[in-house]
């Protein structure tokens, strides 16, 4: 499979709990796919809403491309994803009984396309933040002990 990562969303892992993970394609204009080619995106203040049955991404920054002159648009435009109607009837109905959110994870290039993750989430609460630094944590030292003990055998 021809998967190339181009941005991820390092800080969702962290904020959200990912209840499920959707592909979706991007409709995208002019320059925007070269300037995603060159790793220009920004996913981290990005988020998904669903109006009138369609489905927009909004605050993903996507940098104007430095060869495109007249022909780039605005970086922060409101793109729409391209998503089957069942998964987006799906989507809003989870969002409104349960009060979920939609964030992208991550976007790649899959066959020359560009893709977007995007998940359906729960906020974490900053207990629940804590404790996963902590097991993170213990985690690291449990590493480093069982390094150092095999360092100390030879």
């Amino acid at each position: 499979m021809s998967v190339k990562i181009v941005a991820t969303n390092k800080k969702a892992k962290f904020n959200y709990n990912i209840i499920e993970k959707f592909e979706a394609g991007i409709e995208l204009k002019g320059t925007e796919v070269k300037s995603i080619r060159k790793g220009k995106l920004n996913l981290s203040d990005g988020f998904v809403s669903i109006e009138k049955g369609e489905i927009f991404l909004k605050q993903v920054h996507i940098s104007p491309y430095e060869q495109g002159n007249i022909f780039n648009v605005d970086p922060l435009r409101i793109r729409k994803l391209l998503l089957h109607k069942k998964e987006i009837v799906y989507l809003l109905g989870q969002v409104k009984l349960k009060g979920y959110a939609i964030i992208p994870l991550c976007a790649y290039f899959s066959y020359g396309k560009v893709k977007i993750e995007i998940a359906l989430v729960q906020g974490k609460k900053n207990y629940d933040k804590r404790a996963d630094m902590a097991k993170k944590d213990q985690l690291r030292n449990i590493d480093r002990a069982i390094k150092n003990f095999n360092n100390k055998e030879r």
